[in-house]
């Protein structure tokens, strides 16, 4: 079995295997933040589960459109452009 690589945080980075993970993850339950958690990206995770879970979901409805919006480029972009966007570039947000 292949090593992972880690983010600073200790968690896994954004590979091309977690592609289709976030993606589906971004559509189903962005408004949670569990994308930006699979991707490795745990301040913007908590940042989007704090407005969710805070505003007792009357503020969800934007982190859910971003994670919609989000989860559709992620299944999208091919295996090289995501890791170049979001291993190399380590871009958080849109």
């Amino acid at each position: 079995m292949p090593a992972t690589a880690q983010n600073s945080l200790g968690g896994p980075a954004a590979s091309a295997e977690n592609k289709v993970k976030a993606g589906i993850c971004g559509i189903l339950l962005g408004a949670f933040g569990i994308h930006k958690f699979v991707l490795g990206y745990n301040q913007a995770g908590v940042i989007m589960l704090c407005i969710t879970v805070l505003s007792c979901g009357y503020l969800g409805v934007f982190p859910a459109i971003l994670g919609l919006i989000e989860g559709i480029i992620y299944l999208t972009k091919s295996d090289q452009d995501f890791v170049n966007t979001y291993v190399v570039a380590k871009k958080e947000w849109l």
